[in-house]
């Protein structure tokens, strides 16, 4: 059910109607004298945020689980390269790949360009503007990081400019241009002016928060350029971590939902991937895209004994979901047909991951402990890394509390699991013990996962050479653009293609070098 998008695509149905019937003296009779004519920027705030964690509701559910979830072997699903659907067989298919650049713009992005128009020139609104300007850097992060170079500056322009075929802006000016955006957004809040409450459903307008997360979004935007550019990922780090990033968990970014029947209501991950795959009545032995933990994320937490295992993860056993570690088995990547013991793999716990009310973690304090235990490792900043790196998984672990009774874990494990894994060793050891628990701590969170170890190579993962792939045997490093967008906008298409490389999943991106 492609909830928030039909609502959309309703609306400017509507709107395209109404334009082309004003003419000829029937300007009067086309207007609704009980509509408004100004948009409400509350409205479209809470849009754009339920719209911005999934985009429209199948591009998670082919996006981040079927395809960089696959990619990074967070999931594996038993289906042939030539299935759609088939992501860890490093199949190039465009109904699902090309999803979110097709949809990322006319949904989330149109709200927040018509939102941003509402405000210009409203002083009083300039709380409102700076965390619709911070979400959109998310959105657009994600965008250019899954394709690389994209429409950026003449995005959106259409309907006001009349840009129906937007250039496309080399990464390394999106990048450009998106720390600045953080930085002007930050430093434009001013607490005597209107702020969103009810609206905002992640920090009900708190304006100290909302900084927090513009900050973090800047370490985030300028850790991902360490290789490419390292003086200036240096310089806008520094800058972050001075402006006060995201370090408790009371600051973290998250949504959350309710647990009733109301389809709007519920977690859009786990609405995707309960009614698409892991359906409970199957009881894990008929799931539509044969989808099960990959066996590289088990035998990771199983090896190194994460209290996590019981957490997030179940075996249906004679009908019923059983956390013990023992009976825990990941799927290994590349299986082309299903198994026999299908059901004895491990999946999704029902009762955390799998609840409707389960809250989508945005960005979290481990997320941004991890990344600032890499800077100080860079000497970048300074602190102690061991320390924040202990705390990231501290925090990781902490977070399924936030899934209720079933996800918390006891201190005595946590402290254990610490213990037991301290950062050390060379620099190269230390990179690949603190992006190995970020691989760990974005699960679900897939898009993030499969960006930061693309850049980092960490953990270090085999991939698999399926019949009929498409990479020689490498996993994917992007996205291919929408197969729509090549037809409607085919010159800059083609100018990013020559300056970028070919439309391949094997080309890489900018900063990923």
């Amino acid at each position: 059910m492609q909830r928030i998008a039909k609502y959309t695509y309703a609306l400017l149905l509507g709107a395209s109607m109404g334009l082309a019937s004003c003419d000829k003296g029937f300007e009067e009779m086309n207007t609704n004298p009980n509509a408004s004519t100004k948009p409400n920027v509350d409205f479209l705030f809470s849009q754009s945020i339920l719209q911005g964690n999934y985009v429209y509701d199948r591009v998670y559910f082919y996006t981040s689980y079927l395809t960089c979830g696959a990619f990074i072997q967070h999931f594996s699903f038993a289906k042939d390269v030539t299935l759609a659907g088939s992501g860890d067989k490093y199949g190039q298919v465009d109904a699902y790949q090309g999803q979110y650049f097709r949809f990322a713009y006319t949904n989330v992005l149109t709200t927040l360009f018509e939102l941003l128009r509402a405000t210009e020139g409203k002083p009083e609104l300039v709380n409102k503007a700076a965390s619709a300007r911070i979400w959109r850097v998310l959105i657009q992060q994600r965008i250019t990081d899954l394709y690389g170079e994209v429409p950026y500056t003449e995005a959106n322009k259409g309907a006001v400019e009349g840009i129906f075929q937007p250039k496309y802006d080399t990464q390394a000016s999106i990048y450009d241009g998106m720390l600045r955006e953080l930085e002007s957004a930050a430093n434009s809040f001013d607490n005597g002016q209107l702020k969103f409450a009810a609206a905002d459903f992640v920090y009900k307008g708190d304006i100290a928060k909302w900084k927090k997360l513009a900050y973090s979004l800047m370490l985030r935007v300028s850790m991902r350029m360490s290789k490419v550019a390292p003086e200036k990922a240096r310089e806008w780090a520094a800058k972050a971590i001075a402006g006060g990033i995201i370090m408790q968990e009371e600051d973290q970014a998250v949504v959350q939902y309710g647990s009733g029947s109301q389809t709007y209501n519920v977690n859009p991950v786990v609405f995707e991937l309960v009614g698409q795959d892991l359906k409970p009545s199957s009881k894990g032995a008929d799931n539509t895209e044969n989808g099960k933990y990959s066996k590289t994320l088990i035998d990771f937490l199983k090896s190194n004994n994460d209290p996590r295992l019981p957490v997030i993860s179940v075996v249906w056993n004679g009908g019923v979901p059983d956390t013990s570690a023992a009976l825990q088995k990941g799927m290994p990547n590349g299986t082309e047909v299903r198994p026999n013991d299908f059901v004895t793999y491990s999946e999704p716990n029902p009762a955390t991951v799998l609840q409707n009310s389960a809250p989508l973690i945005v960005v979290s304090a481990a997320e941004m402990r991890f990344l600032l235990s890499e800077a100080i490792l860079r000497t970048w900043a300074t602190g102690n890394a061991a320390q924040a790196y202990k705390e990231g998984i501290e925090i990781a672990m902490r977070n399924w509390a936030l899934f209720g009774a079933a996800g918390r874990i006891p201190a005595d494990r946590i402290n254990a699991y610490t213990a037991a894994h301290p950062l050390a060793g060379t620099f190269n050891d230390q990179m690949s013990q603190i992006h190995s628990q970020f691989w760990v701590a974005t699960l679900f969170d897939e898009q993030e996962a499969y960006a930061n170890w693309r850049r980092t190579g960490y953990p270090v993962l085999t991939p698999v050479n399926a019949k009929d792939n498409q990479t020689n045997g490498t996993i994917p490093r992007r996205l291919p653009y929408s197969r729509t967008e090549q037809g409607s906008n085919r010159p800059n298409y083609d100018a990013a293609v020559s300056r970028q490389g070919a439309d391949l999943l094997t080309t890489r991106i900018w900063w990923d070098k």
